[in-house]
């Protein structure tokens, strides 16, 4: 990666955080519900021991001790769909609500996540969940991530406006999910359908990322150069894709609008693609 393009990513993180930041600290009422199941202080918590954790595995050595003991022993033996209850022990062992106290913490950790990449490979890696090997650009991939889909439900909570840029959110699938691909992915992907001996392989096109193939084939997934005729060729912004993906735009919406357009040789292989390689 360019050093150019680090610094990018590095400031994407930086201007999102401080989005994110004034967006709360506007807000009347904490315990105003931002989702079915959290208000915003919840989720202004969420976010906070996300960047929390990431400061540690930036550097385990500078970063103060995550919320919950065992954090890190736990999160070798879970995989994706053992992260809402990950969610929910960190959230009780995190007891903060104030937004105030809560948006420092959020600051300095991405402050902490800058300052300590400054001289950094953005292509090291960290162990993650399941033991799956992310870059460093990858980690702030997910950080922006973060940031941008719970301010997305915090604004619409307020009623108001939150920007996604595609820039910005390209950076999930470009960085976090395609490195993964390429460094290993663990068992985070575990438990997602039985296992198909032939493998299934979707481009992926956008605006903001280099075009690659992901090939699923025995639960595992790799990352490659585009080939001549894939299974499926998926062309997304990313800002709607990561809305879809999270859950927050529906596929229907997706389509229609033509910010998510689906071909390819076997297109109706994308669902079964997306039940291996899901988010939670």
């Amino acid at each position: 990666m360019a050093h150019e393009k680090w610094n990018e990513i590095r400031a994407s993180l930086h201007e999102t955080g401080e989005r994110f930041s004034e967006l709360v600290s506007a807000a009347p009422d904490p315990f105003a519900m931002a989702t079915d199941a959290w208000t915003i202080a919840d989720s202004v918590a969420h976010v906070a021991a996300i960047a929390w954790m990431d400061a540690i595995l930036v550097d385990p050595d500078a970063a103060p001790p995550p919320p919950v003991p065992d954090l890190f022993e736990r999160l070798p033996r879970m995989n994706v769909d053992a992260v809402h209850e990950l969610n929910v022990v960190v959230l009780d062992a995190f007891a903060e609500r104030g937004l105030a106290a809560l948006v420092d913490r959020l600051r300095e950790c991405l402050a902490f996540m800058h300052d300590h990449t400054e001289d950094r490979d953005p292509s090291d890696t960290v162990s993650w969940i399941g033991g799956a090997q992310v870059t460093l650009s990858g980690l702030f991939g997910h950080m922006i991530n973060e940031l941008l889909l719970h301010g997305h439900d915090i604004a619409a909570a307020l009623g108001r406006p939150w920007e996604i840029p595609s820039r910005d959110a390209s950076y999930f699938f470009g960085e976090f999910i395609v490195g993964m691909a390429n460094n290993g992915v663990g068992g985070l992907l575990d438990g997602g359908g039985r296992p198909r001996a032939r493998p299934i392989s979707v481009e992926f096109r956008s605006a903001y990322t280099e075009p690659v193939t992901l090939r699923l084939a025995n639960g595992e997934v790799t990352a490659h150069p585009p080939s001549a005729a894939p299974d499926v060729r998926l062309t997304f912004d990313p800002a709607a894709f990561n809305l879809m993906l999270f859950g927050r735009m529906s596929k229907p919406r997706a389509a229609l609008t033509r910010k998510i357009v689906v071909g390819g040789r076997r297109p109706w292989l994308l669902p079964v693609f997306l039940k291996t390689v899901r988010v939670p």
